[in-house]
């Protein structure tokens, strides 16, 4: 369906979620639901340390071998709200053979151009181990398979390059997207800058922001753009969500983010996308009315809940879940 979740069944189904994993827990109610729809599972730490962060991507990581692409996004220079280094440091440090990746930008701040970007990544401490910068040396078409409106999508060339993805998510809100998660850190994060940031955004140029694409229709470009890369790496493909300074802002906005009224959730990672992602907006969903009312209004004002809807639709996921907290 085309149309978006309304409040109210996203909430019910938000609370039959969470409310399912507590029953699970008690002894002797598991059985009862063993025989219903298969669940994903998606570990929950409360803390977010470089440990605790390394412990739940340990749960995660069995098919993750060979050449390792750790994508993240490097934040505009100096934001306030980028995920901590010694947490990224230290994730990237236990997986051997990987770096960091990133591509460049469609609108022109400090990330648009490839020498600019590394500067910006030298100034936000990304330069602890080699950063590839995907669309460096040009772009890659990858299919977008049983998408309505894209066949194929353009990503940064050195996509190619790497055998896993690990996708390290700041989950936060999204001036576009509503809310940007793991699938909006693939969506667009691995879009080349030149062209596909393009496509996904419908946008006829880098300058007249206000005639690029907004609602359903871009929430619908990402997940397909999402699925494309997805789909290139099968298996061998995990995400992870660090749930803190979640401004209304993305990470894009650098220093002029708007100021932070949420607090701290934790990290939750799964080898299962929409699972993940359901997940995060449930316990988002969950705070307090205080901290809630922003980032509601922007993930409802940009319809942000079609990535979700969206991504069950093209069968990207469960969006039924065990939060198994680690």
């Amino acid at each position: 369906m085309a149309k978006d979740i309304s409040r109210r069944r996203f909430l019910q189904n938000g609370a039959l979620a969470l409310g399912t994993v507590a029953v699970c827990n008690v002894p002797g109610m598991r059985s009862v639901f063993a025989a219903q729809e298969e669940r994903a599972p998606v570990f929950f730490t409360q803390e977010i340390t470089p440990e605790s962060l390394v412990k739940v991507y340990s749960r995660i990581n069995r098919n993750i071998s060979g050449k390792v692409g750790i994508k993240m996004h490097t934040g505009e220079p100096h934001g306030p709200n980028i995920l901590p280094k010694n947490i990224v440091k230290a994730l990237q440090q236990t997986i051997p053979n990987s770096n960091l990746v990133e591509t460049n930008t469609l609108y022109k701040g400090k990330r648009f151009t490839t020498a600019d970007h590394r500067e910006t990544i030298r100034i936000n401490g990304w330069d602890f181990c080699p950063v590839d910068i995907m669309d460096e040396n040009g772009a890659t078409m990858l299919p977008v398979r049983g998408g309505k409106h894209f066949k194929e999508m353009s990503m940064g060339k050195n996509l190619l390059n790497y055998d896993s993805l690990v996708v390290l998510t700041h989950f936060k809100g999204h001036a576009s997207g509503g809310y940007g998660g793991s699938l909006k850190n693939i969506a667009i994060g691995c879009a080349d800058g030149t062209i596909g940031k393009k496509m996904i955004h419908g946008a006829p140029d880098n300058v007249r922001y206000e005639l690029w694409l907004k609602g359903e229709p871009f929430q619908e470009n990402m997940v397909e753009s999402a699925k494309a890369t997805m789909d290139h790496f099968g298996k061998k493909i995990v995400y992870v969500n660090v749930m803190r300074n979640m401004s209304v802002d993305c990470d894009c906005a650098g220093t002029s983010a708007a100021p932070v009224k949420a607090h701290d959730l934790g990290i939750l990672a799964s080898t299962d996308l929409l699972a993940l992602e359901q997940a995060s907006i449930d316990m988002v969903y969950r705070l307090p009315e205080a901290e809630l009312h922003d980032l509601r209004e922007r993930i409802e004002s940009r319809k942000g809940l079609r990535q979700l809807s969206y991504m069950k639709e093209l069968r990207m996921g469960n969006d039924r879940y065990e939060l198994i907290r680690i």
